[in-house]
């Protein structure tokens, strides 16, 4: 009987996914019978956005927490597939800090240029799942958001690839419930147009705080404050921004933090992060994770401990992220296809219990993406995925993040050289901080290309005050 594998999700995971298989194929391996289900009705997950919030057009909750002018904040070259390079997708060089449409249209051309879409159903969302122990086979049911008719298949495998960055955490603050102006959790952020000459407060210290921080400063909010609940961030920030530690209370548009400070202000963001939900999932079979860098319960953080049938792609916190899938993705396959042979529950067990205790003895960001090299390093070497130089990686991140550190507003203007080709990125013709038209066009083929006018009014206003 042919072996059948269920996908969840077809994202960057996902796709990483049917690659997998589909290389495979090409290699003269039988692969299986493989389903994927999609609930947006076309593939990408966070990077194919609608700019909708809260719900999409069949009701269910929007994935996407993707916004306008939204540019890479790390390098290109960290995330390159060691089997499609960006030099093969687009002809030339460009540089290293892409917009979201220019990475969207490269982790598409990928899976577009083999025959793998045919395996998706799109517009499919996962409802329920059940496992029989006896059979061990996965019941899963699925409904057609247009159709609204509901279905079940039956797979011997099922692979989790639905992403942990699209429920927010959303945590409570006295007061906040009557705080007159604009209150929103990073998730529902569409643009930063709106905080134009307003005083903002980011709550949390995350990448997404930093980012969404500073496209308030390049579109000409009055001031941001960032309040963290532990660590500072303690960037070079411009003059108008400043850090707190964290809020403890609101009284009106009154922010009161724990040093004893207060300030008043007009909108407020919560970077508060996400949670791991799989509401699809029984409770035996979901992941319940801080957002961590290894998992508990998934051994090479890939395979269920407790149902090795059972696969989660992408679950951890990530330096890398698209090479990291498609590691994640040949691995799960291999064990999928009996390539790989697992060893014993307390084997596994003991081999994630060392991953773990190494995480916690971790001193700082530069050791977490040596940590996160050498878990790629491993996945790798038991496959046959291409391989490429994960040292010269490591160490772009190690750049990436002192660049950071001395020029939070000119990071992205830095260039980086492909560990795939060789190819050095070549310098944008706009200034992140000038670059207001993040259209694929426009990135492209330079300043000739049309500016949107509904953005450019605001940024004329912007730049003239600079």
């Amino acid at each position: 009987m042919t072996l059948r594998v269920g996908i969840i999700g077809a994202g960057p995971s996902g796709m990483a996914q049917l690659r997998a298989f589909e290389s495979a194929r090409q290699k003269g391996a039988e692969i299986p019978e493989i389903t994927c289900f999609e609930k947006q009705d076309d593939w990408g997950g966070q990077w194919n956005s609608s700019w909708r919030i809260g719900l999409d057009a069949h009701g269910e909750p929007v994935h996407t927490s993707m916004y306008r002018h939204l540019w890479s904040n790390g390098p290109k070259e960290c995330l390159e597939f060691s089997d499609y390079s960006f030099d093969e997708h687009f002809g030339r060089a460009i540089s290293s800090f892409p917009s979201r449409e220019v990475l969207f249209d490269y982790i598409k051309g990928r899976v577009e240029k083999s025959d793998v879409r045919k395996y998706v159903r799109f517009n499919t969302v996962a409802r329920h799942t059940t496992y029989n122990e006896e059979t061990q086979e996965f019941t899963l049911t699925v409904e057609d958001l247009k159709t609204n008719l509901t279905e079940t298949h039956v797979f011997d495998k099922l692979v989790v690839s639905t992403g942990h960055f699209s429920v927010p955490s959303v945590p409570e603050f006295t007061g906040i419930k009557s705080f007159p102006g604009e209150v929103l959790h990073a998730h529902d952020f569409r643009g930063a147009e709106r905080f134009y000459g307003k005083k903002l407060l980011m709550i949390g210290s995350s990448y997404s705080a930093e980012d969404i921080g500073m496209q308030a400063h390049k579109m000409g909010a009055a001031s941001i404050t960032f309040s963290y609940r532990s660590t500072p961030m303690g960037y070079e920030w411009p003059e108008n921004c400043v850090e707190r530690p964290l809020a403890t209370h609101f009284d009106g548009r009154t922010a009161y933090f724990s040093d004893g400070t207060h300030d008043d202000f007009d909108a407020v963001v919560l970077c508060t992060g996400y949670q791991h939900k799989y509401p699809f999932l029984p409770s035996e079979l979901s992941l319940k994770s801080a957002n961590v860098l290894y998992p508990a319960n998934l051994y090479k953080g890939v395979v269920w401990q407790q149902n090795t049938n059972l696969f989660y792609l992408g679950a951890q916190d990530q330096y890398y992220t698209f090479n990291m899938f498609d590691a994640q993705a040949w691995y799960a396959r291999d064990v999928m296809t009996g390539v790989i042979a697992l060893p014993s529950i307390a084997e596994r067990e003991a081999n994630i219990q060392l991953w773990i205790e190494r995480l916690a003895a971790l001193p700082d960001h530069n050791a977490e993406a040596d940590f996160q090299t050498d878990y790629l390093r491993e996945l790798i070497a038991a496959t046959d995925y291409p391989p490429f130089d994960l040292d010269a990686v490591s160490q772009l991140f190690k750049d990436w993040m002192h660049h950071k550190e001395t020029d939070i507003l000119g990071y992205r203007d830095m260039l980086h050289r492909s560990v795939v080709t060789g190819t050095m990125a070549v310098k944008h013709h706009t200034r992140w901080l000038n670059a207001m038209d993040d259209s694929m066009a426009r990135y492209l083929n330079g300043p000739s290309q049309e500016v949107d006018t509904s953005t450019a009014d605001v940024v004329d206003d912007i730049l003239a005050v600079r």
